[in-house]
Formats: structure tokens, sequence, C-alpha cells
């Protein structure tokens, strides 16, 4: 008897850890292939109503597309070229997207009287919000092959936190998250049967290392190898499915605003906000996708919003009316 409940037991205790049905598949490459993704609708479900409750609601695109008169901003070095209403719009949604509970002040420091005084550099996080909107406008304008026309925004990354739930730092470990940065040495797959026959040196603990950046990648999209992969030929473009070409633009993406936009921070950061070995956060696939091979289930889209686009473009300063601006001046 005392057999038959450790039994019973034991079973209850390995289905627990088991997803309740039911599961379906989808069907993403050719067939017979196996390029197939497994997920839970009812979980997929409870997710996409999740995320869409938590999206703060603003107001659609004012329509104004004429720049600010010159000195209405002042060390404003990337959102110049918005007009007012468009300006105001977009910082009210910055609030929103990062720090709803500080508000303003989460960036801008506290003048005399209680009011913030805009042009302030004073705080450290000013000065990475103005290069993480570098690096918004870079992305939509130039890595549409990865985002497409939905494009991002700064709430894709911080869904409401200043600090975004996932990134990385430097570790004393060999560890994977240097693909995302400056590591290069992912392809270990050998063209030949034997490693005589080839110039593939690569030994299993490099293999590991490939699997193990795969899997933080499998994991960061929430989604299996046979998404992007054909499982008997791992590097074979061709059976692959299209998703594994728009993954390697996001890794590609990813490295280069680490290395354009987030290393060049290095010396704004606060000591808070340093690793173990003293160096910034830096970004990964999971940064952006938060499990979810979509982020956000396109349910936020950058296209609405025109201040995430084009070049960074200062505003312009207000014409020097002084006298001695103007002496000999003349012209038309």
């Amino acid at each position: 008897m005392r057999f038959r409940t450790g039994i019973c037991t034991l079973a209850l205790v390995a289905l627990a850890a088991c997803e309740r049905p039911p599961m379906e598949s989808r069907q993403l490459g050719w067939r017979g292939l196996g390029l197939v993704e497994t997920y839970n609708p009812r979980l997929h479900e409870d997710d996409s109503v999740a995320v869409a409750a938590a999206i703060p609601i603003n107001p659609g695109p004012t329509g104004d597309a004429t720049p600010a008169p010159p000195g209405t901003w002042q060390n404003v070095q990337v959102l110049g070229d918005l007009s007012v209403a468009e300006f105001n719009r977009t910082m009210l949604a910055l609030t929103t997207w990062v720090s709803p509970t500080v508000g303003c002040n989460y960036c801008h420091v506290a003048g005399q009287n209680g009011v913030a005084d805009f042009a302030s550099d004073e705080i450290y996080t000013k000065v990475v919000s103005r290069e993480m909107l570098r690096m918004v406008k870079d992305i939509n304008t130039n890595w549409a092959s990865h985002v497409s026309d939905n494009g991002v925004t700064c709430w894709t990354c911080h869904a409401g936190n200043p600090v975004p739930e996932n990134f990385w730092y430097y570790t004393n470990q060999n560890q994977v998250e240097r693909h995302y940065l400056d590591r290069d040495d992912i392809r270990v797959q050998s063209d030949y049967a034997l490693a005589s026959e080839g110039d593939n040196r690569s030994s299993i603990k490099q293999t590991e290392f490939t699997y193990a950046v795969m899997m933080n990648m499998s994991n960061a999209l929430g989604v299996n190898c046979t998404y992007c992969h054909q499982s008997a030929r791992w590097s074979d473009w061709e059976e692959s499915s299209p998703a594994r070409l728009t993954a390697l633009r996001g890794l590609r993406m990813v490295r280069e605003a680490n290395l354009q936009h987030m290393l060049p921070l290095q010396g704004e950061w606060p000591a808070e906000r340093l690793g173990p070995r003293g160096d910034g956060p830096k970004l990964e696939c999971a940064t952006c996708h938060q499990e979810r091979f979509v982020p956000n289930y396109r349910l936020l889209t950058g296209a609405d919003w025109p201040a995430l686009h084009g070049p960074a473009v200062a505003a312009a300063a207000a014409p020097d009316t002084s006298a001695g601006a103007v002496v000999g001046g003349g012209g038309r």
C-alpha cells in the first residue's frame, strides 16, 4: 500500500511540472522537415491579455510636423525637429513608459520653487535617456529588417520600469552573452565527417558555448530550436525558416546597439548601475522580447511616434538680437 502511495505521489509531482492541455502546433517551413512550433494557446491568450492591459494609453499623433520656433527649447539635442505639441506628447509618453512613479524628476533636476530645470544635464538619467532615444531612432530607421515597420519604443524594453528587467554584465567566466558584443566564434559545425579532413578544430567545449548562446536566444523568445532551424542540418539556410534570417539580423542589431550606444555610456553610470567588474549594462535578445517571439505581440507600435524615427536633430537656437550681433550686418 505504501509502495502504491509513493508511486502515485511521484507521478503527481512529475505531472505538476507539465502544462495543462490543450497544446497546438504551427508549421513554420517546408513539410517533413520538423519546422514546427508547439505552444499552449491558453497561456498565449492569458499573456497577450496581460500585455495589452499593461500598455499605457497615450494620445495619438498630433499631425503637426512644423518644428518648434528657434529658441523654444534649451539643450535639446535629439528631438529638436518636433513641433511643440508632438514634443510634449513624446515627453509625456517617456514618463509613462519609463518612470510612471517618479515622473519628470527621474531625468530632470528640480530647480528653485520645485520647478524642473529641463535644460540641466545634472542627473545621469537624462544623459542616458538621450542616448537611448538615439538608439531607438537608429533601430527604427536602420533595422526595419528586424523590427519591421512596427518598430520599437522605450516601453518595449522598460515596460514601465526605470531599469529593464533583462540585461547583462561582464563576468570572470566565458559567458555566452559576449556573442551580443564582440565574440564571433559561434559557427562550430563542420562540413566534413572527420576533423582531419577540414580546418575546423572546434572542440566539444566550444560546441557547448554555441549551444548555450542558442539556448539563451531560445529562452529569450520563448520558442524551440525548430522555430528557426531544421534540426537535421542546423547550418543549412535553404531549409531553415524565414525566422532564422530575422534572428541573424537581430543579433547584428543588438551587437551594434551595444557597441554604438551602450558602451559609450560607460562614464555616465553611477556605481549602483555597474556590474561586478565595473562595466555598465548591455543588451541581449531578452531585453526586448521578454520570452515572447514578438515583443509585446506588436500591440504597441513605434510607427505612431514621429520622435522615434529619423536622425537625431538638435533644436535651433534663438537668433542673437543683441546690438553687437547686428553691427555691420546687412543683406537679406
